[in-house]
């Protein structure tokens, strides 16, 4: 089975988005605290430091331990590995 890109590694406590390594809490509350942060900050992208970029990066947080959002998640994926690779189902041809 490949190596997934982007995945919460539990035993180190860290979420590997392809080969950078960001350290999160331990804690279920403490993932949700930072997630939601996360993507509260990314709303604030036009003022300096903070970015647009939080938003997704708090929604891979988030999704760990928050089922709607990981069902959305999933989704976004699959959506995307299909679009990406040309194999979609196109209605209407």
């Amino acid at each position: 089975m490949p190596e997934r890109r982007y995945r919460l590694d539990h035993a180190r406590g860290r979420l590997v988005l392809g080969g950078l390594e960001i350290p999160v809490p331990r804690s279920r509350a403490g993932r949700i605290v930072t997630g939601t942060a996360l993507v509260g900050g990314g709303f604030l992208g036009f003022l300096p430091i903070l970015g647009f970029w939080m938003v997704p990066l708090g929604l891979i947080v988030l999704s760990h331990d928050i089922p709607a959002v990981r069902r959305r998640r999933r989704r976004l994926t699959v959506w995307w590995s299909r679009r990406k690779s040309g194999s979609g189902t196109r209605r209407g041809n």
